[in-house]
């Protein structure tokens, strides 16, 4: 088939070059894969690397503890994947350690889809089965003019076998990484770069002048604004008071930040019974900062503040409480609004 043949072509000529695919390890296609999952490629190698140094295989993640993932993993954001990441690492080394060869295998591991699945599979192992995430689908859906939610299950089967149709059975992963690498960079949501397609010659939606419109934009959800605040209690040595998140948070489970609580303002009762002590807050306009999470928008503002012991006073979770220099507190599973909070304070 010439199609797969010229992708093929186009993807050696140009692929760039991407510390997973230096290594072509079944781990390391694992991480990647799960890191890459709403976040860019620029954003997602640093992050990588370092998850890499210090967690070089399943049984070494298996083996720590949550909060040293996800100090590993802070700053990228959708916390959910390092967790379901260790879960599925400790599944694998509870069943005696060696990743699976099949992605129907893998697909039984925590928190492992299909498109993760087949994607290590392909790659790593050489299964001949197809991926689909969202540059794929674009991909597809515009070679065949599917002009349908690509999102409904009829329509990922068509767009599924579109994309088997297209792989080297002699280069199973370098066909999906191709059809990656196309989606990424040439075949983009908005002014693709069609005149450089390797298979611009077969596709129906750039023929009938339909590229901008396939496939179709989805809805989002229309974004929540939440209202924040947060306290700022510095020792004299410059060191912060920091809480982590209840673990059964709904939003930012498990992470660091300073003391925060819903609210516009203040509440020094609130914080109380929340943190333990006695509080009281200054006067004065707060430092303010916003900070999207998914669909919800964060409104959050700062005040310094004290937190007083008092034996009389609840003692809160003094597990959940730690004193930490704002540069220590950095290498923290912190909130991404924390994270500007800290910036603003040592600007």
């Amino acid at each position: 088939m010439a199609a797969r043949h010229d992708l093929l072509d186009w993807y050696d000529r140009v692929r760039r070059d991407l510390p997973w695919r230096r290594s072509g390890e079944a781990w390391a296609i694992w991480v990647s894969e799960t890191m890459l999952q709403q976040t860019r490629v620029e954003t997602v190698v640093p992050y990588f690397e370092r998850f890499l140094l210090r967690f070089p295989t399943p049984q070494a993640l298996a083996a720590a503890s949550e909060e040293e993932a996800l100090e590993l993993w802070s700053g990228l954001g959708y916390y959910r994947r390092v967790r379901q990441l260790q879960a599925a690492a400790r599944a694998l080394v509870a069943a005696g350690g060696t990743v699976p060869r099949r992605s129907e295998e893998l697909a039984r591991l925590p928190g492992v889809g299909p498109y993760t699945a087949a994607a290590i599979a392909s790659i790593a192992f050489g299964e001949p089965v197809p991926v689909l995430d969202g540059n794929v689908a674009r991909v597809v859906a515009r070679r065949l003019a599917v002009a349908e939610d690509p999102t409904r299950a009829a329509v990922r089967r068509r767009l599924l076998a579109a994309a088997a149709e297209l792989l080297d059975p002699a280069r199973p992963g370098d066909s999906n990484q191709a059809l990656m690498e196309l989606g990424a960079t040439i075949c983009t949501p908005r002014r693709p770069a069609c005149p450089r397609c390797p298979l611009a010659a077969g596709c129906l939606a750039r023929e009938q002048g339909r590229v901008d419109e396939i496939p179709p934009r989805r809805r989002r959800a229309p974004p929540v604004d939440l209202d924040w605040c947060a306290a700022i209690v510095a020792l004299g040595d410059g060191r912060l008071l920091f809480a982590r998140r209840p673990r059964d948070e709904e939003i930012l489970p498990g992470l660091w930040e300073l003391p925060t609580l819903p609210g516009a303002e203040p509440e020094p009762e609130a914080f109380a019974a929340r943190f333990g002590g006695v509080w009281t807050f200054a006067d004065g306009e707060p430092l303010r900062v916003r900070h999207t999470v998914t669909f919800r928008r964060i409104a959050l503002a700062a005040y310094r503040a004290r937190r007083l012991a008092d034996e009389l006073a609840e003692p809160g979770d003094e597990e959940a409480l730690r004193w930490a220099a704002p540069a220590e507190a950095r290498a923290f599973a912190l909130t991404g609004a924390t994270r500007k909070l800290l910036r603003r304070l040592e600007g």
